[in-house]
């Protein structure tokens, strides 16, 4: 769609920074998912690959944060080593479609204890099938799609 930008756009309440395409949609054909460059238009780095812009993606994974969501999916992906492997494949992932700036999901640094943002977490399971535990996370969010297009 040529005006993916000008949607994004909507759905953000602001320009998007680094914006370079639209990678998943939702079932009404609008942007859900961004990809974004390594860089924005001022050179700085922008560490977040995919971005979640559904309108009611982003309340919902907020939700989820504000029940403690951050804690207990990190939590999980500590105890559970089918999790832990998971979350490491994804950041591993991740530096290599962008090694220029050798971070993890969301920005992430080697080592983190911390999942930080499960929106970036959402995201790059929406953008990237296969991510387990980004993919259990994604199954708290019922319904994933609104009955109605959110960003008319």
């Amino acid at each position: 769609m040529g005006n993916d930008r000008a949607i994004v756009e909507r759905q953000l309440g602001r320009p998007p920074r680094a914006f370079r395409r639209v990678v998943v949609r939702c079932p009404f054909g609008r942007p859900a998912v961004t990809e974004q460059h390594a860089r924005d238009d001022a050179g700085e780095p922008f560490p977040t690959t995919f971005w979640l812009t559904c309108p009611h993606l982003v309340a919902a994974v907020s939700r989820l944060e504000a029940a403690g969501g951050v804690e207990r999916w990190t939590q999980a992906a500590a105890e559970d080593p089918e999790l832990s492997e998971s979350l490491a494949r994804a950041h591993a992932q991740q530096r290599a479609l962008r090694p220029e700036l050798d971070l993890g999901i969301g920005g992430a640094r080697a080592g983190a204890g911390s999942l930080k943002c499960l929106h970036a977490h959402v995201a790059f399971a929406l953008a990237r099938p296969g991510y387990e535990l980004g993919e259990r996370i994604v199954d708290e969010l019922e319904p994933l799609w609104p009955e109605r297009c959110c960003s008319d």
